[in-house]
């Protein structure tokens, strides 16, 4: 339990200094996380593949595969999702998490297969899985060019959150949740797919734990996709023996029903003041805004609390 705890404290302090590092300079996201996981995530994935070698020494290369895209899978659904918290504000860095755990898991494919899981060329090869660059030799050179100066001074106001909205539809098409499509004539699919971040954003502001089940199914999804490529990429064809259709995943479950819960909160207040009729100031809408904001505290709060409360559980 120790140990795990202690896990997640360290993946929460890598995707906050990968936010950092990203957010001074958004135009080079992808450069950015590759070299910050090539970094930071490249002699771990290696150690990594030799414990899973020396728990399985029966297994063999498309077996360790699968036990890491199983694995990884499972800590970018559970941890991917419950790592940015219930807040709007931490979405950022729920991605940036997310987006670390699909790195981590690229590494140890590739060290799998004999790579160095440190060599720079795997910092290329994530580019390209990722659908940055098309060919490694882009991705490579990319990678040389030298980041410009962040010594001018930062947004204010309006100006900072556009830019951090940018910045989080750029991690959602890193990471796979919203697909590009090259056909114009359906144009209305990559509509669909801002209305629906939008909806939920939207959702989220009164009921913030939506987020934790539309998050783990995509990221199961994205993830799915993301693995494929890079099995393919590494071994020349798919492997069968990972699981293809979308799972059931317990941690799923918890979030479907956290977020059940989430809308019940708001939905049982606003409720009651329309049937007992309650006003603030001459008027109801006043009371109904002060209700949903405190629902929406109430809820995010409870959530972060029992996190805290358990990771400081020896």
């Amino acid at each position: 339990m120790v140990r795990k705890e202690a896990g997640a404290e360290a993946s929460a302090g890598l995707a906050g200094s990968l936010l950092r590092e990203v957010a001074a300079e958004p135009g080079r996201l992808p450069e950015a996380l590759a070299s910050f996981a090539l970094r930071r995530l490249g002699p771990g994935a290696g150690h990594a593949v030799e414990s899973l070698r020396a728990a399985h020494p029966e297994a063999d290369a498309a077996a360790l595969r699968a036990l890491v895209v199983a694995r990884g899978r499972r800590r970018v659904t559970a941890e991917g999702a419950f790592v940015g918290g219930p807040f709007m504000l931490f979405i950022p860095f729920a991605f940036c998490g997310a987006l670390l755990y699909q790195a981590r898991m690229i590494l140890e494919l590739a060290a799998v297969g004999g790579l160095d899981s440190t060599d720079p060329e795997r910092a290329a090869e994530l580019l390209v899985l990722q659908g940055v660059y098309d060919d490694t030799v882009t991705a490579r050179a990319a990678l040389r060019v030298a980041p410009p100066s962040t010594g001018r001074p930062g947004r204010r106001g309006l100006g900072r959150w556009a830019a951090l909205w940018k910045l989080v539809i750029r991690m959602a098409r890193l990471l796979g949740l919203m697909t590009p499509t090259t056909d114009t004539a359906r144009w209305f699919v990559r509509v669909g797919q801002i209305a629906l971040v939008v909806a939920v954003f939207l959702v989220g502001l009164v009921a913030p734990l939506v987020w934790l089940p539309y998050l783990a199914v995509s990221y199961w999804r994205a993830t799915t996709r993301l693995m494929d490529r890079a099995t393919v990429f590494y071994v020349g064809s798919p492997d069968l023996r990972s699981p293809r259709g979308a799972q059931f995943a317990p941690a799923m479950g918890v979030a479907v029903l956290r977020a059940v819960g989430s809308l019940l909160v708001p939905a049982v207040a606003v409720f009651l003041v329309v049937t007992a009729d309650l006003q603030v100031a001459g008027g109801r809408w006043p009371l109904l805004g002060i209700v949903l904001t405190s629902s929406c505290l109430f809820t995010g709060g409870w959530w972060l609390w029992r996190r805290h409360r358990r990771r400081s559980t020896p």
